[in-house]
C-alpha cells in the first residue's frame, strides 16, 4: 500500500489530492513541520520533520515523502508525476510528447511560480500580512508573478486545461502551486483565464475531499 508522510496543511496536500484523483488506497502518516513546534526534539513531541524516525525516511527533513513498496520518494511534484505514470489513466501522459509537456509544466511551476507564491503564503502563515515588511514581501512576490502569469494566461486562452483536452497532473501540480497566492484576489481578477481554470480544478470531487480532510486538521499544535 502507498504510504504518504506529511500533514494535509503542507505540500503533502497535492499528493493527497493526486491519490484521491487516482482512487488509490493509501496510509497517511502525519508528520508536522518542525517550525510549528517549540521543541521538535522533545521526548513528547509529535512526529515531525526533525524526528529521527522521519529523518530515516527523508534525510532532508522535508514533507511530503512516500513509500510505495520498496520505493521511497521525496519532492511533491515529482511524486505526483510518478504516481500518474505508474497508475496511468487520463491524468498521465498518453504519448511521449504529452509526458514531456507534463514534466515541462511541472518544472515550470516549481521554478517560475512557486518561489513567489510560497513567499505570499508564508507571510500569511506567520501573521505578517498587515505589517509593513509583510506588505512589501507580498507586493514584491506579486510583481515577480506578473511575467509567468501572463504566459499562463495566454496559454489558457481558448483551452480549458494545461495539456491536451483533459485535466492532468500538470493542472493539479500547477493549481496547488498557485493556491498559495489565492489570497491576492487582484492577481486572479487580472487573469480571467487563470481564474476560470483554477476554479475548474478546485471544483473536482477529489480536491474537495482533500480539502475536507485538511479542514479537520488543527491550525495550531
Amino acid at each position: 500500500m502507498l504510504t504518504i508522510y506529511g500533514v494535509y496543511r503542507s505540500r503533502a496536500s497535492r499528493v493527497y489530492w493526486m491519490a484521491e484523483e487516482l482512487g488509490l488506497e493509501f496510509r497517511s502518516v502525519p508528520v508536522l513541520q518542525a517550525r510549528r513546534l517549540a521543541d521538535p526534539l522533545a521526548e513528547d513531541a509529535p512526529l515531525n520533520t526533525r524526528s529521527p524516525e522521519f529523518i530515516a525516511v527523508n534525510p532532508m527533513g522535508q514533507i511530503p515523502s512516500i513509500r510505495d513498496g520498496d520505493l521511497v520518494m521525496h519532492e511533491s511534484l515529482a511524486i505526483n508525476l510518478y504516481l500518474g505514470r505508474k497508475n496511468g489513466g487520463p491524468l498521465s501522459g498518453q504519448t511521449v510528447e504529452e509526458d514531456g509537456l507534463l514534466t515541462m509544466w511541472t518544472v515550470w511551476a516549481a521554478a517560475e511560480v512557486e518561489p513567489h507564491t510560497v513567499r505570499i503564503v508564508l507571510t500569511y502563515d506567520n501573521g505578517l500580512e498587515n505589517s509593513e515588511g509583510g506588505k512589501e514581501t507580498i507586493a514584491v512576490a506579486c510583481r515577480s508573478l506578473r511575467r509567468p502569469l501572463k504566459v499562463l494566461e495566454g496559454h489558457l486562452a481558448g483551452r480549458p486545461w494545461i495539456v491536451g483536452d483533459r485535466f492532468t497532473v500538470a493542472d493539479l501540480n500547477l493549481a496547488e502551486v498557485l493556491r498559495y497566492a489565492q489570497s491576492e484576489e487582484a492577481l486572479f481578477q487580472a487573469h480571467p483565464n487563470i481564474k476560470a481554470w483554477i476554479e475548474r480544478c478546485q471544483c473536482r470531487p477529489a480536491y474537495k475531499a482533500m480539502q475536507a480532510t485538511r479542514g479537520k486538521e488543527p491550525i495550531e499544535v
